[in-house]
């Protein structure tokens, strides 16, 4: 196993009002200004008797993706875990987690 393979992150952020809990191994900031870039993500084995359903649309979401750009104001936290758990998407709605608030464009003040 390679260095950067032993660790092993899990990420929350905010993707369309839900929030998104998400596993890889390589987290970092991005060229592009303002983005976070997430690679190779760490589902459990699809050849388990349970396919939690959950799981199973976040690993067909990122299914072929090689690298995704997050913005930096979506990510609510990053934590290095020693093994991976269940990816999920949670609603959003009644977290107690609430965006940065971003300046309106344009809006002089």
């Amino acid at each position: 196993m390679a260095d950067d393979q032993k660790h092993i992150y899990r990420i929350y952020f905010h993707n369309s009002g839900q929030i998104y809990e998400v596993y890889a191994h390589s987290i970092y900031q991005s060229d592009l200004f303002g983005f976070v870039e997430i690679e190779d993500y760490v589902f459990g084995e699809k050849s388990q008797m349970v396919i939690d359903p959950g799981e199973d649309k976040l690993r067909n979401e990122f299914a072929g993706v090689q690298r995704s750009f997050i913005p930096l104001h979506s990510i609510v936290r990053v934590d290095e875990v020693e093994k991976e758990g269940t990816a999920k998407i949670t609603d959003g709605a009644g977290a107690t987690v609430t965006p940065f608030p971003l300046p309106m464009p344009g809006k002089k003040g």
